[in-house]
């Protein structure tokens, strides 16, 4: 198994036969590919990405407020000022950075996930960073999303801690092939970002189930702050997390994307930002490389059936466990002779 390899030196022969893609692989044999350049912008800005999904009738978390302009940003205060919780983000970031959650209010002061408390000075710096570019791709002028909260479904809330985990699903030409559960930990700033500590978990396409997990690329069993066990876990709505993602392949128009679910406690799953160029680090989680499954769904003869169809399809091609659900590891199929996907 690929974490099992994770403490010492793997050639390259021995990953190409596990089913590793690296980067060069990811870049051009496959974003290069089926990733049209004119349909970035509907991925890698967030305002863009909002409108087209609810366009589409996806839900999104609720936009509250954009700021555009510097002149703005002296109106911050008015429009935060009935707000105990929200999310300030860049339109434009990635990797997590620019993102301030807050989650309460002490006086004139606002209260991050970490217990930290900013003043309204603060506030308004960050806006200023995030406008001058600071943190968006390229270094690019940027605009300001404010958004409202989302509510930690309960089924996550022993397993997160200081910040709402999100659920990272790689979806090509249309079919979910792999995904991975990301816990925000104090490392990461209450942030289910991998590039800053948080832990991720792979999960079985076909039941939700967890697989393995991981922090900085190093296996764990248990959730570094909050001690709960990561082993067993079931993901709630799996099958309807399964058909959003799926959507989001006819939505944007690229064949390779990873898209990101949130679940809210009240509102269910939602669909919180979609990425073109999605990280590696899902395959360790998962104990297994994606190329198999990518070079399947390229080797299917007929790509129009609905995202219900495509869900379908995979559910059946790329289990992990048993259907009783024993725990064993099955090989994932062949492509079905004849069968439409």
């Amino acid at each position: 198994m690929i974490a099992d390899l994770l403490a010492g030196w793997i050639s390259p022969l021995r990953l190409r036969a596990l089913g590793i893609m690296g980067m060069n692989r990811r870049n051009i044999s496959y974003i290069s590919r089926y990733n049209p350049r004119h349909r970035y912008p509907f991925v890698d800005n967030k305002l863009k990405t909002k409108v087209v999904a609810q366009k589409a009738r996806l839900r999104v978390p609720d936009l509250l407020h954009v700021v555009e302009t510097q002149h703005e940003i002296e109106s911050i205060e008015a429009r935060i000022k009935d707000l105990a919780e929200f999310v300030i983000k860049p339109a434009q970031g990635s990797g997590g950075k620019g993102i301030l959650v807050i989650v309460g209010r002490d006086g004139d002061q606002y209260v991050k996930s970490s217990g930290t408390r900013l003043s309204l000075t603060d506030i308004k710096r960050h806006v200023t960073n995030i406008l001058s570019g600071l943190h968006s791709l390229g270094g690019r002028p940027d605009i300001v999303l404010i958004e409202g909260l989302v509510k930690v479904s309960p089924y996550f809330s022993s397993i997160s801690y200081e910040g709402v985990p999100d659920i990272r699903i790689i979806v090509f030409k249309g079919y979910p092939v792999m995904g991975m559960l990301r816990l925000a930990t104090h490392a990461s700033d209450g942030k289910a970002n991998l590039h800053q500590g948080a832990v991720g978990v792979g999960i079985d396409i076909a039941t939700g189930r967890s697989v393995a997990a991981v922090k900085h690329n190093q296996l764990v069993t248990h959730h570094p702050d909050t001690g709960e066990s990561l082993q067993d876990l079931m993901v709630p709505d799996w099958k309807t997390m399964l058909l959003l993602a799926s959507r989001c392949y006819e939505v944007t128009g690229l064949g390779y994307l990873g898209c990101d679910i949130v679940v809210d406690a009240s509102k269910g799953p939602l669909l919180l930002e979609l990425n073109a160029r999605p990280g590696l680090s899902i395959q360790i989680a998962n104990n297994r490389g994606l190329l198999p499954r990518l070079r399947h769904v390229e080797s299917l003869e007929d790509h129009y059936l609905t995202f219900e169809d495509r869900v379908d399809y995979v559910v059946q091609h790329f289990r992990h466990y048993e259907p009783d659900g024993a725990g064993e590891t099955v090989t994932e199929h062949a492509p079905a002779t004849g069968v439409s996907a």
